[in-house]
């Protein structure tokens, strides 16, 4: 039997109470929100933010409860943008739409900081279902320049390092969430492919959780996928949303992990799927790979919900879980 987890990759949408609290709070401008630092009132609203997303997620039944990266201004390079090694530059473009970022500059080590373990910490006081994210080490190597570690070998080796001394301080969790876009949207070429499966094992290695590795927008090229199945992780995601065909022919050419991540719900498009539509993509995909005998299938958005208004994020966390509710599913 296949067990469905209902979750989803994390940084919700802001209550709109919250993006007018923190807008007057702030100035109207983007602010450095390195942690400790945001000042009382700002960090008086995250907090508040994150109990109700955290409770948000909760009432819809999901499974894994993430805590919902509130203060992610900068969506996936956050962890970056707040190091104090780091300067935040010009404003980029965040993958192809109409998201912005400010652009996070590598100028010194990249030492262990504990912004993210601070908001797990505050979470776990809340689920005993925490889920972490964090971007997974190559898309945090490609959001950023590198003015200080001098290769793109050495700069991926050395945010892989990041990222596992900072997973390393996390409260217990059940699951970690590697998010990795950049895997499909520019993928790495010969050489660097081989080390991504490097990368994330160093992240994974930190942790005692189920690890998760999701790409999105797309579906991964077939050498950079077979090489993440080195990984020694527990699920590598699909995002049957954006791509279904080449994703399916992936898993059928080269087999899958033991557990999968699948991309069921648009996270970027209002349109509300009924949660037996969920469960119909799911029932396709397994047994579009007869061989498999999956543990256990993560139903998730195929992106962040950031993009959506806060009644429709809630809505598809509601069909995630439902549809991971409804009948068991033999593998």
């Amino acid at each position: 039997m296949t067990e469905l987890v209902a979750t989803t990759p994390g940084l919700y949408p802001l209550p709109d109470w919250a993006k007018d609290e923190l807008s007057d709070l702030k100035g109207h401008q983007k602010t450095d929100l390195i942690s400790g630092e945001e000042g009382g009132a700002i960090a008086e609203t995250y907090e508040q933010v994150r109990a109700e997303l955290i409770e948000l997620q909760q009432s819809a039944g999901l499974d894994r409860i993430g805590e919902g990266q509130a203060r992610w201004d900068d969506n996936l390079a956050h962890p970056l943008a707040v190091h104090e090694n780091v300067e935040t530059r010009g404003i980029v473009r965040y993958y192809d739409n109409n998201n912005f970022y400010r652009e996070p500059v590598v100028t010194g080590e990249l030492t262990a900081d504990g912004d993210v373990a601070a908001e797990l910490a505050a979470a776990a006081e809340q689920t005993d279902d925490l889920q972490a994210v964090l971007p997974g080490p190559y898309t945090l190597a490609e959001l950023a320049t590198d003015e200080h570690y001098g290769t793109e070998a050495e700069f991926l080796e050395a945010v892989a390092e990041f990222l596992a001394t900072e997973a390393a301080e996390f409260p217990a969790h059940e699951t970690l969430l590697l998010a990795e876009p950049s895997l499909v949207t520019n993928p790495p070429g010969d050489g660097l492919d081989a080390q991504v499966s490097e990368a994330v094992d160093a992240v994974a290695g930190a942790v005692d959780s189920d690890v998760v590795v999701q790409p999105f927008y797309g579906a991964l090229e077939e050498k950079v996928y077979a090489h993440l199945l080195d990984a020694d992780v527990e699920a590598v995601g699909f995002d049957l949303v954006s791509d279904h065909e080449t994703n399916v022919y992936n898993a059928q050419e080269y087999g899958t992990t033991d557990s999968v991540g699948l991309g069921v719900v648009d996270g970027q498009n209002t349109l509300v799927e009924e949660p037996e539509t969920v469960r119909e993509r799911f029932d396709w995909f397994d047994e579009q790979v007869p061989a498999s005998t999956f543990e256990r299938a993560y139903l998730t958005s195929n992106t962040e919900l950031f993009y959506l208004p806060v009644n429709k994020a809630t809505e598809k966390l509601e069909t995630l879980a439902t549809a991971a509710d409804l009948e068991e599913v033999e593998a």
